[in-house]
């Protein structure tokens, strides 16, 4: 028979969002983060606890990832 272990886990998820990335070259280079999520789970659940932000670029957001993710220069100027 093994000991069950009694150690809690904790992680802490992060998840961003970006004006785009370039195709050639450094990927992210001149693109922004316009959007941080952050969820915590214990031992693989969720706790309830987040986090989530956006953030003003001082630059458009590509059609690209616009595509991606929804988020449109008019929401992120705000």
């Amino acid at each position: 028979m093994t000991a069950m272990s009694t150690a809690i886990t904790r992680q802490i998820v992060l998840d961003t969002e970006t004006t785009g990335m370039n195709q050639i070259g450094a990927h992210y280079e001149g693109h922004k983060i316009i959007e941080i999520g952050a969820v915590e789970v214990i031992n693989r659940r969720l706790t309830g606890n987040n986090f989530h932000v956006y953030l003003k670029p001082d630059r458009l957001v590509d059609p690209e990832a616009f595509g991606v993710h929804g988020i449109a220069d008019e929401f992120s100027a705000g």
